[in-house]
Order: C-alpha cells, then sequence, then structure tokens
C-alpha cells in the first residue's frame, strides 16, 4: 500500500471511530447508561457489533469525566467448531479483564427444538438465565449488550408486521427480577458503519450457526426489506429511526397512552395542535437524510491500526 493510500485508510478509519465514538457517548449521555462507579459487564459473542462496543467503551473510559471499570464475558455454548481459544486469546492480547462461561445450551436448544424450527426464542432465554447469573456473581451494575440501531428497526417492523405492537428494542432497561440494568450503548450507531469498522480493526469474527444465520428467520427478511430501502430511498432509515425519539402520543391511536375518552373543550391544547382539516405538512426531502461528503460511495476498506 502506497503511503497516500495508507494516510487515506487511516483517515477514514479515523472518521468511522469519532462517528461510533459519538454516537456511543450520546446514548450513554441520553439514557444515563454509565454512571461513576458502575461496573459494565460487556457480553462479547465473538461478532462484529460486541467486539465494536467492547472496543468503543474501553476507548471512552480513557478519557470519561467518571470512573468505571469493564469485564468482558463470553458465554461458550459448546457449539459444534467454536474455536474456544479464540476470544481469551484475544482478550488477554488487549489487557481487559473477562471470563469465559461454559454451559452446554447447544444440546438443550436441539434437543428441544425439532428440526427445521429456529431456534431464537429458547437460545435467547437460556442465555438470559446465565447471563444474568454470572452479572451477579461478577458484581456487575450493568450488562451492556450490542445492539445498535437496525436492530432496533428491524424490532419494531417485526413487532408491527406480526405482533401487532408498536415497540422496539429499549436502549436501557431493567430485567423482570428488578436486579439488574441492561443498556444498548449502541442504540444510535448504524449497522454498516459497525461493519466497516471491524473489518479495518480486523476483530477475529466468530460466525455463529445456532441462531441469527438461520435461513428465512422473519428478522432476515426485515433486514433485506431496510437494506433495500437504503439503497432505493437514501435517508429513510434515518428518518424512521428518529420517528421512533418522537413519538406524539394525541396522534396516534392509543387509549392507554393518551386519555381521548376525557377530551372536552377545557382540555388543554394537543402537542401538535388541531389538525383535523388539514394536511400535514411534509419535507420533500427525508429530515434523515445525512450525506457525509467525505465518504465515497463504495470506499475499499483497508487494514490499518486507529491512532
Amino acid at each position: 500500500m502506497s503511503h497516500a493510500a495508507e494516510a487515506k485508510a487511516q483517515y477514514n478509519l479515523n472518521k468511522l471511530h469519532k462517528r461510533l465514538r459519538r454516537g456511543v457517548g450520546q446514548a450513554i449521555a441520553d439514557f444515563n447508561m454509565i454512571e461513576d462507579g458502575d461496573k459494565v459487564m460487556v457480553c462479547l459473542s465473538g461478532g462484529k457489533d460486541s467486539y465494536t462496543l467492547l472496543d468503543i467503551l474501553l476507548n471512552l473510559q480513557q478519557s470519561a469525566p467518571i470512573q468505571f471499570s469493564i469485564v468482558a464475558v463470553n458465554l461458550d455454548q459448546k457449539q459444534p467448531g467454536f474455536p474456544a481459544d479464540v476470544l481469551p486469546g484475544y482478550l488477554s492480547r488487549i489487557g481487559v479483564d473477562f471470563q469465559i462461561v461454559t454451559e452446554d445450551t447447544y444440546s438443550i436448544v436441539k434437543d428441544k427444538i425439532p428440526e427445521g424450527k429456529t431456534t431464537c426464542s429458547l437460545c435467547s432465554r437460556l442465555r438470559r438465565g446465565i447471563l444474568y447469573r454470572t452479572a451477579k456473581e461478577l458484581g456487575a451494575t450493568k450488562i451492556a449488550l450490542g445492539h445498535h440501531r437496525d436492530d432496533m428497526i428491524e424490532t419494531m417492523f417485526l413487532n408491527m408486521f406480526y405482533g401487532g405492537k408498536m415497540k422496539s428494542m429499549p436502549a436501557k432497561l431493567i430485567s423482570d427480577n428488578g436486579e439488574h440494568i441492561v443498556i444498548r450503548p449502541l442504540a444510535y450507531c448504524r449497522e454498516k458503519d459497525i461493519e466497516k469498522y471491524s473489518v479495518a480493526r480486523q476483530f477475529p469474527i466468530i460466525p455463529c450457526n445456532l441462531c441469527g444465520s438461520q435461513d428465512g428467520l422473519q428478522r432476515q427478511v426485515v433486514k433485506e426489506m431496510l437494506q433495500d430501502w437504503d439503497k432505493r430511498f437514501p435517508g429513510r432509515i434515518e428518518t424512521m429511526f428518529q420517528a421512533m425519539q418522537n413519538i406524539v402520543p394525541s396522534h396516534m391511536i392509543d387509549k392507554n397512552l393518551f386519555d381521548f375518552a376525557g377530551i372536552s373543550k377545557d382540555s388543554p391544547l394537543a402537542v401538535e395542535g388541531d389538525m383535523a382539516f388539514d394536511k400535514p405538512d411534509m419535507p420533500k426531502v427525508p429530515v434523515g437524510l445525512l450525506l457525509d461528503e467525505d465518504e465515497p460511495a463504495a470506499t475499499a476498506v483497508q487494514f490499518v491500526e486507529l491512532t
């Protein structure tokens, strides 16, 4: 690689890192995800999302105005072909505290789920219980998961199409038993940025053949739909994500969120005003359309060290 090409690749990686760091930092601030003295358990699967999450949190830890510790946890589910030495080697090399939890959930899932059926629901429940137990043993105050913006949008459409609900993944939640706070610091980060970053950083990706990689999953169908929209209608995904953050209950139709029955002439004005007879004014360009002139439409990712 020529000196000019190296400089360009380094520039692109630094810009990508700043974008991801800014997104994670903003999410942490907006949802009060990490507080002074927290012990954050980062769930590391070996995929691009969790590697990126750990990498950015470790970077933020160095300059954050608060003190917090990080421990990486991987659940070895004993799936065939899983390279058990990859994650311990990587985590030891970067010098982060970690724990590998070994539980043969793979055999349980394969025994309980008939061939051809998706395994996600049972697999997820088993993982959740084990990780909650591990967090308690480690004294972790927050559990960080690697779900990103696109995961949240996909979940919203899955619930709309199949569940009849306007519901997505929360950026922050408390477990059913009230003992654990779960956070998703990548909530504002785009999957395509995470993909480019993980390739450039050469994370030792471990493919999963147990859950999300199964053909025909409803989530995979929705993902492909959104990817098609992103190509054909630039800005649509960003606009939808902004819409998820700007909900007006008085202009929806959920009687449990807004007291429609109690409306009278003495009621305070609705947030968006009286639009009963008016067509809403829509911008000609999607509000989420982001143009990054410094980033070519198709940039070849180079392997470089982050400075």
